[in-house]
Formats: C-alpha cells, structure tokens, sequence
C-alpha cells in the first residue's frame, strides 16, 4: 500500500489543467482529476523521483493518451491511479475519481473500485493472465469477486464479452498459451469491460503485436470505447497510434507532462521540441526523404536521480536557451491569435506581485496559483512558447 502526504489546498505551480473545448450541448462532467501527483520510489542508492507534480483531467468518454520514452513515468503514472504500485512506492498528491481521492480509500473501498468503477489492460497479456487457469475463468473472475453476478449468469457474461471482442464463445476453456498475442490481448480488454467499468486504462496494449493485429486491437478499443462511453488512459511510446486513438494527448519527458493538447494538434503540430522530436521519429507513409532518414533524437534520458538543473530537457534539445539551464517553464498556452495574443490563457490580475502587467509573464516563468485561471486546449512547458521570449542565442 502506498504512502500519502497532506494534499496541498492550492493548485500545483509547475503544472496546470487543461480543458478540451467542446460545443456545451456536448461537454460532459469530469470523471477523473490528478492534482500534483508525484511517485518516488525508494532504493538502496536512494529515492528515485519517477512523477513529478502531474496535473491532469479526464472527462467522461474522453480518451487521453500518454505519450513517452521508456522511462517517463507513464507507466507509473497509469499504476498509481489504483494504487497498483509496489511497497517501494510513495504516491502524494490527488487522485479524485469521481469525486473521491484514490488515495485515501480504505482496502475495501479500493477494491470495490478497481474493475467495477475502473479497469486495467496491462502491458503484456502473456505475463497478466494467469498460464494455469482458462481464460473464461479469469474473465469471469471480476463478476464473482464483485458479486454482480451467479456463476451461471457469469458464464454466459463471458461468452457476450468474447463475442464483443471478437472471439468466439468456445475460446472460454483456452488456456493464455494456447492463444495468440491478438487473441490474448482481446481477452485482456473482455476482462476490463467485464464490470462494465466508467474508466479503462489501457497501459501500451499493443506492444510486442504485429501491425495488423495493432490495428484490429485498437479498433476494437475505438469501436468500444464510443459504443459504451468509457472515459479512456491509453499509454504508449507511439504518438501516432494516440494521436489515432485518443482526443487529448499528454507528453511526458522525466515524470512531468512537457506538452498536452489535441490529439491531432500535438502530433503534427508540437510545440515543445521533445513532442516534435516523437512525432518526427516516424517515417511518413509515401514520403520517401522521411522513409530514408527519419529524424530521431540523440542521447538518452537522464538519470531520475540526477536531472540536471532547470529544463531536464535542455542537454537534448537541439533549441536551447543559455535560461533554459535555470529556468523551469510551467504548462504554458501554446495558441496564438493573429496578432500573437496568447488567447484565454493564464493572466496575471492588476493585483499580480512585483507591479506585473495583466497577461505578462512572470520572470521564472511561473505564475501563482491565486493568480491563473484554467489553461484551454494547447500547452507546452517550453521557453520558446512564452510570450516575448528573451533574445538569446541557442
């Protein structure tokens, strides 16, 4: 069980809500809210920073895709929801699902919420099911534990799940070897959808699939997902399959969310230059300079432990300021009107501190939380996306 801090009163300063802009006969409530969570793990070599003060929101049959290299923290992120971290881990912060915080759930709250209000496809079906027990077992075994339904009525709820996800009735007495990696993968999500949950976190479920079963699966999350009005977390490396799947994506480079927007926005027109240099080390499809040389991004990430000082980006980042070094830029509204007004993003009051003018930003690139008002659509936590940035050479 993890451990928990005082949740702070005030919104965190480094990050900040976004909200989707949909048409108000549409717009739906918020079914899910991070506030400043963070992860550490504890090591013999010491505490290991793997999330660091994520904010984000979640509304009803909303899809949100994560996007990272392998250790950004999205993962961890995607376990700490439920609290399905091991011992080492100490989560603080605010996880509120529908309206309650995770984190302070009793045992017995928390496992009547997990598979009934919100359920996990975990990475890599081969290692989550059970090799000992047949899949119409482990299907059903949500439905007994949660008693929302006889065993008989159990056994016919898995046969309609297999059908839905495109496997038929008589797979229930297979056991995981004795399926392929799709056909794992879609008991996997007959298994979430079993409790018939209002949230499904999908942690990169098509990892280790060929192309035609990647496409066949998400399809069948889309199709699901519009069909049931599920709210979804998908987690992946692969921009391009979030951005084909989800409505909002969230980018995040060394446990914090570097940029989040529309799906669409983000992958093809990113702002910080880590979501631009994912969304270039893809080839395009016909374009044969990008199929040639696709651009990548040189280095690794840096060590959780030892990030360097100001932007953790900054050794990497082929547009780096001599500020960047020092300087740690919050979520900040990557839109821009014609005259390049920043439109309806955070503005400091005529009572801002140190005499700031109304919608001008603060020196450290900070704003106090008093001070903001919610973030729309498009945010990258970069230098460059600020209002007047210094003329400084890279």
């Amino acid at each position: 069980m993890t451990q928990r801090e005082t949740q702070p009163e005030t919104q965190p300063e480094t990050q900040r809500e976004v909200r989707r802009e949909t048409p108000p006969e549409t717009r739906r409530g918020r079914l899910l809210e991070l506030r400043d969570v963070a992860v550490t793990y504890r090591s013999a070599a010491g505490d290991v920073p793997a999330v660091r003060g994520v904010s984000l929101t979640l509304g009803e049959g909303e899809a949100l895709g994560v996007a990272g290299e392998s250790g950004s923290g999205k993962s961890t992120l995607a376990m700490a929801l439920l609290r399905l971290l091991p011992k080492t881990a100490r989560v603080t912060g605010g996880i509120l699902l529908d309206g309650e915080d995770v984190l302070t759930m009793s045992w017995g709250r928390l496992r009547a919420v997990r598979w009934a209000s919100a359920s996990v496809v975990f990475q890599g079906a081969q290692h989550a099911l059970n090799p000992v027990r047949r899949v119409g077992a482990q299907i059903a075994e949500p439905l007994l534990v949660h008693g929302t339904a006889t065993p008989a009525r159990a056994r016919t709820r898995v046969a309609e799940l297999l059908e839905q996800v495109g496997l038929p009735a008589w797979r229930e007495r297979s056991y995981p070897h004795e399926l392929s990696g799709g056909q794992r993968q879609r008991v996997m999500i007959a298994m979430a959808l079993a409790c018939e949950p209002h949230l499904i976190i999908a942690d990169e479920p098509t990892t280790a699939l060929d192309v035609m079963i990647q496409a066949q699966v998400l399809a069948l999350i889309r199709t699901l997902i519009a069909d049931r009005g599920i709210s979804l977390i998908m987690i992946s490396h692969d921009l391009s399959v979030l951005a084909a799947t989800c409505d909002r994506l969230a980018v995040m480079y060394a446990g914090k969310v570097v940029e989040t927007g529309p799906s669409r926005e983000v992958f093809t027109a990113a702002r910080h230059p880590y979501s631009r240099a994912l969304a270039e080390a893809f080839p395009t499809v016909g374009d044969l300079a990008s199929r040639m040389a696709p651009r990548g991004l040189g280095g690794d990430p840096p060590d959780p432990m030892r990030l360097p000082g100001g932007c953790s980006f900054r050794p990497r980042c082929p547009v780096a300021l001599p500020s960047c070094a020092t300087r740690d830029v919050e979520l900040w509204p990557a839109d821009r009107t014609p005259d390049g007004q920043i439109p309806d993003g955070p503005a400091l009051d005529a009572q801002a501190p140190d005499g700031q003018a109304p919608g001008a930003p603060p020196p450290d690139g900070r704003i106090p939380p008093e001070h903001a008002r919610p973030v729309p659509r498009h945010t990258a936590a970069c230098v460059h996306v600020l209002p007047e940035p210094a003329k400084e050479s890279a």
